[in-house]
């Protein structure tokens, strides 16, 4: 019996140095660090487009797979009334225009294939600041084919965003997280030059479909409406008004 209770007491005094250990490196983050994330940042909503001009969007098909239409239709999602007032002095949208139109997207296939549908903006949308959240309302009628968003960094490389499958009935907020810059500044999804402060975020070209094969026949339909962004706007509002402008 003394011996389980000395076995007992040194499995005690080894193991509470070790917990105290985990709880100081893994549980403890550092007050400093946070606090100089966190003040560096002032993350805003930003609407990007709400689909009330038509001849802003078109749609493509390869023309051995289908035919693609698109035009805008009278009425929206109520879920996205609840939302908070979206930031629209960033992107040059009237905001005397009335959010009334949904952009609908129709594709007549000819056979079953992995078909791709795009639908693109007749010029990139800028969005200010770093990009952290892109989202969409979309009604997608429940099929099994994947929505993904095109997006244009500050070097000009193009990169695709899963939005999701289109496996739902009525309206749905579809949003993708955008990955952060990687640390050496030259590769994955660059938002900004660390040089200048003064030229950073990314732009969106469209959106892309990637059909699902047995569901890739017949006739497809699709909406969209209310393309927004959360995106950190810090730099963009707190710049150096007295720097020097390059490109001289």
């Amino acid at each position: 019996m003394k011996k389980i209770r000395y076995i007992a007491l040194l499995a005690v005094v080894f193991l509470v140095p070790v917990l105290l250990f985990v709880q100081e490196t893994v549980g403890n983050p550092d007050p400093n660090a946070v606090g100089v994330d966190t003040a560096q940042q002032k993350l805003q909503v930003v609407s990007l487009d709400k689909f009330e001009n038509a001849g802003f969007w078109s749609v493509y098909i390869s023309p051995d797979e289908g035919i693609a239409y698109g035009r805008l239709f009278e009425g929206g999602p109520k879920g996205k009334e609840n939302e908070p007032k979206a930031e629209e002095r960033y992107t040059g949208i009237d905001p005397k225009i009335a959010d009334r139109f949904v952009y609908g997207m129709r594709v007549d296939f000819y056979r079953r294939g992995f078909n791709e549908i795009y639908i693109l903006a007749q010029k990139p949308i800028p969005i200010e600041g770093i990009t952290k959240i892109i989202s969409v309302w979309v009604a997608g009628r429940n099929y099994n084919h994947t929505l993904k968003v095109i997006i244009q960094d500050f070097f000009n490389n193009r990169f695709e965003l899963t939005l999701g499958k289109l496996n739902f009935q009525g309206w749905k907020k579809m949003q993708v997280a955008v990955p952060p810059q990687n640390p050496d500044g030259t590769s994955g999804i660059i938002q900004r030059n660390f040089h200048y402060n003064n030229y950073m975020g990314i732009k969106i070209i469209g959106f892309k479909i990637e059909c699902d094969l047995m569901e890739s026949y017949g006739t497809y339909y699709m909406y969209l409406d209310d393309l927004r962004a959360v995106t950190d706007l810090f730099a963009e509002d707190y710049r150096d008004e007295d720097d020097m402008a390059d490109g001289w």
